[in-house]
């Protein structure tokens, strides 16, 4: 790869997705380019590269800035989140006896809504109907989510054993979560930087571990469509060590963030 090629990834990341690309980082940018590279029937990443400054093609665009996406997941990564969210949040929210809406953006391959879904299967949590929608940039990585098989490294990565057992079945390659689980999440491909309204609204909206990969006008703009998108009384949850502009850790548990709390630091 080439400076001007490496330049070319970070400017359209950044353009289409907010994404903070170092273009220095020659060897990370060949790592998630090659396979994309080679997807799409180019010898090289230089020539993914060339066809997509020159042919300009969304489908090509869009298929370098989803490799350049976080993709990091785990099932049941910082427990104590999930714990307080189905221990004291949703039950919370499900005295009002309404239906509750949680969406988890940036889900990647679905281990984080999967661990959520499973914790709620197991504690038959909030009592009332409950809807989960799941999004991420990567029409790839949400295929896969939906697909619910995860190979053997995945699942050794936060599963339990009792887990293991109770919520999937054993394939010749791999692991296939119960359809009971499946069943519980819908998915759509959203880009955070577009206008989300059309989600409706939230009682719970997470989006873990993403902020530190944006670039800080990019981190205001999400953060104000994952504002916008909460109920009120309604929270969004960060990851435990993650900060964003306007917002301090309270006297909260790390990474929860009232709907009141946040319009007060937007204020």
């Amino acid at each position: 790869m080439t400076p001007p090629d490496r330049e070319l990834i970070a400017r359209l990341c950044a353009e289409r997705a907010g994404l903070r690309v170092d273009p220095d980082k020659a060897y990370l940018l060949e790592n998630r380019l090659a396979p994309v590279a080679r997807r799409e029937g180019f010898a090289s990443v230089h020539e993914f590269i060339c066809a997509v400054r020159d042919r300009d093609e969304e489908r090509l665009i869009w298929a370098a800035v989803e490799a350049m996406s976080p993709s990091e997941s785990a099932f049941f990564r910082e427990p104590a989140t999930l714990e307080r969210i189905v221990g004291d949040l949703l039950p919370e929210l499900a005295r009002r006896g309404e239906p509750l809406r949680l969406w988890v953006a940036a889900c990647g391959t679905g281990q984080e809504v999967y661990s959520l879904a499973m914790a709620l299967e197991e504690a038959a949590a909030a009592g009332v109907p409950l809807e989960i929608l799941a999004s991420d940039l990567c029409e790839r990585r949400l295929e896969k989510a939906q697909a619910g098989v995860y190979s053997q490294f995945e699942v050794q990565r936060g599963l339990s054993a009792r887990r293991l057992v109770r919520h999937f079945e054993g394939l010749e390659d791999g692991f296939a979560l119960s359809p009971r689980v499946r069943q519980m999440v819908r998915w759509r491909r959203v880009n955070l930087m577009d206008d989300t309204s059309r989600l409706g609204k939230f009682d719970l909206v997470l989006c873990r571990n993403l902020m530190g990969y944006l670039a800080p006008q990019a981190r205001t703009r999400v953060m104000a469509n994952l504002e916008s998108a909460l109920n009120g009384g309604g929270w969004l949850v960060l990851g435990a060590a993650e900060a964003a502009e306007g917002l301090s850790a309270g006297s909260g548990p790390p990474g929860f963030h009232s709907r009141a709390a946040l319009a007060q630091a937007a204020a």
